[in-house]
């Protein structure tokens, strides 16, 4: 069995994913990369059958018919062969150092009679146009170099959630929780972070600089204008995340209250979006979005919605918008949307 899969999803990522590729190669020879190709009509197929014949051992191409970026996630999950699974998106790559570090300590992991769920590590926003790095670490929010429970955490700031970027998971985990996540979609990493989580056990933190995140590319999914025409998206999101988990049944009392959280980071999301929007259509939906969250559980309703990051966002007149507006800031800081 190989150490970790790293599955790589690419749409018409031709003339950029040889970075990526590279920086997992150089991870090691016990690591598999599966180039998935989401339907491209350019040539990242056969790229990704150039870098399996150079690297038959380490490297496998797999084509589907286009699904989004979640379908691609979903296909490397079918295939991976390795003891962790790690999602890297082709315009993104890791850092060499910190992935000797990774490695090492994951390849301990082996002979455990119970290995370790999830390991967590720092990204790095590369605002490359700009010539401007973010480092997002988790420094007093998680404890370093030990392997711990969520009884164990500290407080997440909210710019400090665990994104798709500084999780690795146990494959295994993944599997027996049944993850699937939502095909022609985006923001279906919001999912990928959000639902395995009462089923992690053990816990790891490197303070180590593991995934480089590429943000400048036009139409990324985080752009603020993008993200304002795929409002529908956000809100399937959102609305999946509100029904994968009964949070009242999750006994950790931290983890429940970061789920909460992060939950209410979504509906903030949504909320600011769609008053910014700011027609009739956007106001239904908005209402939809909480019509839901209070049919499908009341008491979390109260608790999401009457969060300051909530509360003011969504109080009627002039009044609401000004709020809206800073939780625009604050979701900036979040997503890194421009």
């Amino acid at each position: 069995m190989k150490t970790i899969s790293f599955a790589v999803p690419c749409y018409n990522s031709a003339d950029y994913m040889d970075k990526c590729v590279e920086s997992l190669l150089a991870c090691g020879d016990d690591i598999e990369v599966l180039l998935v190709d989401d339907g491209s009509s350019d040539g990242t197929l056969a790229k990704a059958q150039e870098w399996e014949r150079a690297h038959p051992d380490r490297v496998r191409a797999v084509h589907k018919e286009n699904g989004g970026h979640g379908s691609a996630v979903n296909a490397g999950l079918d295939n991976a062969n390795g003891m962790y699974f790690k999602v890297v998106d082709s315009d993104d790559w890791l850092g060499e150092g910190a992935m000797r570090e990774v490695l090492s300590f994951l390849r301990t992991q082996a002979g455990e009679s119970e290995p370790l769920d999830m390991l967590v590590a720092n990204y790095v926003y590369e605002k490359v146009y700009e010539d401007k790095s973010t480092t997002m670490r988790y420094r007093r929010v998680l404890p370093e170099r030990r392997v711990f429970g969520w009884d164990d955490i500290g407080n997440f700031g909210p710019s400090r959630y665990i994104l798709m970027h500084s999780v690795v998971y146990r494959t295994q985990l993944l599997r027996d929780v049944g993850l699937r996540l939502p095909e022609h979609c985006f923001y279906v990493d919001n999912v990928f972070v959000y639902e395995p989580l009462p089923y992690v056990k053990s816990i790891y933190y490197l303070d180590v600089d593991m995934y480089h995140y590429f943000i400048g590319r036009e139409g990324q999914s985080v752009n603020e204008t993008t993200m304002m025409a795929r409002m529908d998206q956000q809100i399937r999101v959102t609305k999946t995340m509100i029904d994968a988990i009964d949070l009242d049944a999750v006994p950790q009392r931290k983890l429940r209250k970061y789920m909460e959280n992060y939950l209410a980071m979504m509906m903030c999301i949504c909320s600011v979006f769609l008053r910014m929007k700011n027609t009739p259509e956007d106001d239904e939906k908005l209402q939809g979005i909480w019509d839901y969250l209070r049919e499908k559980d009341a008491s979390l309703y109260k608790k999401v919605r009457y969060k300051v990051v909530n509360f003011g966002t969504n109080l009627p007149t002039e009044l609401g918008r000004r709020f809206g507006l800073g939780g625009y800031h604050l979701a900036q800081k979040v997503f890194k949307f421009n």
